[in-house]
């Protein structure tokens, strides 16, 4: 009877369940595995892996390097490009990148496992505590970062490693932004966001300030007085709003809000959730909270997306995933209100929706789900506070080929740019690729002209 009681609470699970429910989705391939798996590869000369991956590692290359025995050497060629090699394989889509491009991905056949081999090597790497860079002769410059996610991190490597000093600003009490706040625990578990974050920083030479926010403790112009570059990887800090009535009735939730919470979770059990949890939207943050409602004990979970399946965010591996944990996807639904019961959730009125010319219309045709939670990830949005005179487009800002913002000096790169498309892998891409751009300036001993117009 205990688990029929409505509402939201903690502790609906044994502590073995808990265990259970967020051990660790792909576990590491074991040597035996490994091999198998990479002898499956064709080690294609124009590999469409390759171009398929953001960070454009060498694909082929680190595969053959594990089948002859050498994980540490397999992990320098991921690492040489990508520096939070370990976190991708672990979150990014490779369902829909390298491992859809490889050769062997067909009706017959299944594509080599490419995330699961990146994190046989970068694991094997990061567990001997191996390090394959050193820091360059000091060039007595300073870069200030501001943001220690993604894009931040990796371009404070790899500006380290050219023997620039570097200061990170990060408004939260961690580094490593969504990797560490971000992402459903079962993907990334034992703390290696904090682990990832560790080997970074370990090239030495970067200085972390947390709890530090622009705009509130310093400005953009604070910045540029001081250091000799700045770059932007601030991420994306708003939640769209549903602009429904009931919006702000106990039990509407933010999706990033309760992933972070079980992420900062010290025990599981902690997290309240509710019996009937529905979750609005149709990209990775609506699965995640949506499965992992799941995993806390939620008897009944439904997403509903106001569009087809085949126009959601998520990946078609990640909306298995939910449906193979029970969640409930429903489409063609649009929230029009949050129904109340004695000032509470208690359930949420859907209009039917329809593609007519290609613009999405409602059909005047209503239902109601009954639900006594709501998580709301219908997207997030750039918060551009403390940004001065940056141009901005599309409610982001503006960057060339380079990361180049408007202002001189300013770089950016990561969510919080114009044209990027949200990934962990294209962040790193785009935080590696300024830092290269920093340091040609720098090192040039010039200074670089507004770059956008």
């Amino acid at each position: 009877m205990e688990r029929l009681e409505t509402g939201i609470r903690a502790g609906r699970l044994s502590s073995a369940e808990y265990e259970d429910n967020f051990s660790d989705l792909h576990p590491r391939l074991d040597k035996h595995e490994a091999l198998v798996a990479a002898d499956r590869c064709y080690f294609c000369y124009d590999a469409p892996c390759m171009t398929a991956c953001p960070t454009s590692i060498d694909i082929p290359l680190f595969i053959r390097q594990i089948s002859t025995g050498n994980p540490l050497g397999s992990a320098k060629t991921i690492f040489d490009q990508n520096i939070l090699g370990g976190m991708c394989a672990r979150v990014c889509p490779t369902e829909d990148l390298c491992e859809q491009a490889c050769v062997r991905n067909t009706a017959e056949e299944r594509p080599v496992e490419i995330g699961r081999l990146q994190r046989y090597a970068t694991d094997a790497a990061m567990q001997a505590g191996r390090q394959f860079y050193s820091r360059a002769a000091s060039t007595a410059k300073k870069i200030a970062v501001v943001g220690a996610g993604p894009a931040g991190l990796a371009a404070a490597h790899r500006l380290a490693v050219k023997g620039h000093d570097v200061v990170i600003y990060d408004a939260k009490p961690k580094s490593g932004g969504l990797n560490e706040y971000g992402i459903a625990t079962y993907k990334s578990v034992d703390d290696f966001a904090q682990k990832e974050v560790e080997y970074v920083l370990s090239i030495g030479g970067i200085e972390v300030k947390h709890e530090q926010l622009l705009g509130r403790d310093f400005s953009l112009s604070d910045l540029q007085s001081e250091y000799d570059a700045v770059f932007l990887g601030i991420g994306l800090a708003g939640v769209n709003a549903l602009r429904v009535e009931g919006e702000r009735l106990p039990g509407v939730e933010d999706a990033v809000d309760f992933i972070a919470a079980l992420r900062q979770a010290g025990n599981k059990a902690s997290i309240p959730v509710g019996r009937r949890v529905v979750v609005l939207g149709g990209g990775m943050t609506a699965i995640d909270a949506a499965v992992q409602a799941k995993l806390l004990g939620a008897d009944e979970v439904t997403i509903c997306y106001r569009r087809g399946k085949e126009h959601m965010n998520a990946s078609e591996f990640e909306q298995d995933l939910a449906t193979s944990k029970g969640v409930i996807i429903r489409h063609w639904l649009a929230p029009k209100s949050v129904l109340s019961q004695d000032g509470k959730v208690a359930a949420i009125e859907v209009e039917y929706t329809r593609l007519v010319d290609g613009r999405l219309t409602t059909t005047g045709e209503t239902g109601v789900i009954a639900a006594d939670q709501v998580f709301k990830a219908i997207g997030q949005t750039f918060e551009a506070s403390g940004l001065g005179a940056l141009r901005m487009e599309s409610g982001r800002i503006a960057i060339d080929g380079e990361g180049r913002t408007s202002l001189e000096g300013i770089w950016a790169g990561g969510d919080c740019v114009f044209g990027g498309d949200d990934l962990t892998v294209s962040a790193v891409a785009q935080g590696r690729d300024a830092a290269e751009s920093i340091n040609r300036v720098l090192a040039a001993g010039a200074q670089p002209a507004a770059a956008v117009a």
